[in-house]
């Protein structure tokens, strides 16, 4: 296939780290001899922190990793891990590594009958959870699963009939004690370490399955060498040190934030679990981070509340607060293009951070000096209000294949609505379609037991990342849609769905936004309200309010909303022009399936849950 090969870039990352270690199966003991401290990894609850220590760490991966070992887990035997984010999630996941095992991330909002799939696609052995109920949920299907052997509840709160009932059901703490007595064990211990030794880069570290926006999830396989490179080329990117502390709330199922904690760990950063993504607010206030990552909706969520308590206030405090946004805008702008700030600008900068911007800092702990977006397409203007309140959010890119980062913006230089250059070691390539094209280490082995796959996705060593794209002159790439989800209409016309919601998405009125038509003879859309900013809305219009079915269905409402697309259907092409829409009463989400648990839009389960509203839009 002919290809636009990436210009040379004046902007050079700096060089990938030489790692320390060789496999991740050495990371426990490297970061127990290399920092040696009291708090390393800490837990949120509503009863504050609780803390482990770097012996701490290596004590208990090596009693898990013993404890496999001696439950007859051999290399390359895999054992998954279905549980929320949590300290024990990394523990399970590093002893599994160091046992030579492979694992195999379960996200626990999928079903018993998904959970089945993948269990039984990869040949797991056996499977940590979070707690009795994700325990039951692969009890209900253990007859169908012949190769699991054994499930290892993290919580003591499991059921004593299945405890008791079953040798192959354990609490982790019983799986802990069996392997503090094998580590007594001179042989045992002489053999577990041996076989931390023996682990290649090119063996095989971890199956991820593919959330499955479309079709049946596909496990990927990713080598030690894979992600050990991933961590070593971000390294120098984000420029961690072990006086950082690290807030970690996203799946740790989802390559990013995993690849993402074995570069904490390395560097020693303080890790704090958070308890979940509904006490985020809370969670943040109790670990002050300095860094964190995240996905877009989260910033966007936090942005929406900051104008929503603005526009609640009085007329001259929303005045202070878009002055302050301005200067801020002007000197982030300015210090991007290492230009000099003006003193008046600057004197106008301190007074707007201590009336404005120190209280928005505040929000999220006060101390956080960096944060990263991935895993879908952070909005432009998102990026640039947190830049403008000093706060530095930049996004990257990339896929579980890759690793997961392909691109990320610069700290020093970055451009918002675009994902960044590629990082040390990475090359990028657009094809004569639009596609984004990658090679290099971070590039997977292949799809399990998927070798067509695996030959349709890697073409002469580039991966096929079905994303569409650009590449600036001077390497910076923009994602313009996925190859995948280009709309055809009827008349034939190819309709690019997702920059026209991400504009929707903008308005403070609109929570989610899906663009439909394929086969149709028109666009149109589905929007979700945000139904607190409505209400707010309809209150200074003296309109009343109401229920959320009541307010979708009125004609007063509906008229709001056409307003924001009419707005947005003169900049569009007569063929791309959003024809109708429907508002829905309920945000789409990761328990309703809507969304994928790093939320990104399944469009073919919101399509089936909202067919009839879809149809009307076509009727007559």
């Amino acid at each position: 296939m002919a290809v636009a090969v990436a210009p040379h870039r004046p902007y050079i990352f700096p060089p990938s780290q030489v790692s320390r270690i060789r496999t991740l199966a050495e990371l426990p003991a490297d970061v127990a001899r290399r920092y040696d401290r009291p708090v390393l990894l800490q837990s949120s609850t509503a009863d504050g922190l609780t803390s482990c220590s770097s012996a701490d760490l290596l004590d208990r991966v090596r009693a898990i990793g013993l404890a496999l070992a001696d439950m007859g887990v051999t290399p390359g035997d895999r054992v998954a891990i279905m549980s929320e984010t949590r300290r024990e999630w990394l523990l399970a996941d590093l002893g599994i590594i160091t046992s030579r095992g492979v694992t195999v991330p379960i996200y626990p909002t999928l079903s018993a009958q998904q959970a089945r799939y993948i269990l039984q696609d990869s040949g797991a052995r056996g499977v940590f959870v979070s707690d009795a109920q994700q325990a039951a949920k692969i009890l209900d299907v253990r007859h169908l699963l012949p190769t699991l052997e054994f499930i290892v509840v993290f919580t003591d709160e499991a059921p004593p009939d299945v405890v008791r009932g079953s040798h192959t059901v354990l609490r982790l703490e019983v799986v802990l004690a069996r392997g503090r007595t094998l580590a007594a064990d001179g042989e045992a211990v002489g053999r577990y370490e041996a076989g931390i030794a023996a682990v290649a880069a090119d063996d095989l570290l971890t199956i991820i399955y593919t959330s499955g926006t479309t079709g049946e999830p596909k496990g990927v396989m990713l080598t030690h060498g894979n992600v050990l490179s991933n961590v070593m080329a971000v390294a120098p990117v984000l420029r961690l040190t072990p006086d950082d502390v690290a807030l970690s709330y996203l799946p740790l199922s989802h390559v990013f934030e995993r690849m993402v904690s074995f570069l904490y760990l390395y560097e020693g950063v303080t890790v704090v679990h958070a308890e979940s993504l509904d006490t985020l607010a809370r969670d943040l206030q109790a670990a002050r981070p300095t860094v964190m990552t995240g996905v877009p909706r989260v910033y966007e969520k936090l942005h929406g509340r900051i104008l929503e308590a603005v526009a609640s206030g009085p007329s001259y405090r929303r005045g202070l607060f878009d002055w302050a946004v301005r200067v801020g805008t002007e000197v982030a702008a300015l210090r991007r293009d290492g230009q000099p700030v003006p003193v008046i600008l600057k004197m106008q900068e301190s007074v707007a951070d201590g009336l404005v911007a120190a209280k928005i800092r505040a929000r999220v702990g006060g101390r956080l000096r960096l944060a990263v977006s991935g895993s879908a397409a952070l909005p432009a203007h998102i990026a640039s209000f947190f830049h403008a309140v000093g706060l530095r959010l930049i996004e990257g890119y990339g896929l579980t294949e890759t690793s997961p980062v392909i691109t990320v913006n610069p700290l020093v230089a970055p451009r918002f609505g675009t994902v960044g250059c590629a990082v040390d070691g990475v090359q990028v390539r657009i094809a004569a379609d639009g596609e984004i094209l990658t090679r290099g280490p971070h590039v997977m082995r292949g799809y399990w037991h998927r070798p067509e796959d695996t030959a349709a996705a890697i073409v002469d060593g580039w991966f096929h990342t079905g994303d569409i794209g650009t590449l600036s002159a001077d390497g910076y790439l923009a994602i313009t849609d996925r190859k995948k989800e280009l709309l055809v209409t009827s008349g034939g016309k190819k309709i690019a769905p997702a920059p026209i919601e991400a504009v929707l998405k903008r308005h403070p009125l609109v929570a989610e936004a899906m663009v439909v038509g394929e086969g149709r003879n028109f666009p149109a859309v589905l929007l979700v309200p945000d139904f607190p900013a409505l209400e707010q809305r309809l209150r200074v219009l003296g309109m009343a309010t109401g229920s959320r079915e009541s307010l979708v269905a009125r004609a007063d409402v509906v008229s709001l909303f056409q307003e924001v697309v009419d707005a947005l259907n003169g900049d569009l092409a007569q063929f791309e022009r959003l024809k109708k829409i429907a508002l829905l009463p309920s945000e789409f989400s990761i328990a309703g399936g809507e969304l994928t648990p790093t939320m990104k839009l399944r469009r073919r389960v919101v399509l089936q849950r909202w067919q009839l509203v879809v149809d009307r839009l076509y009727e007559g």
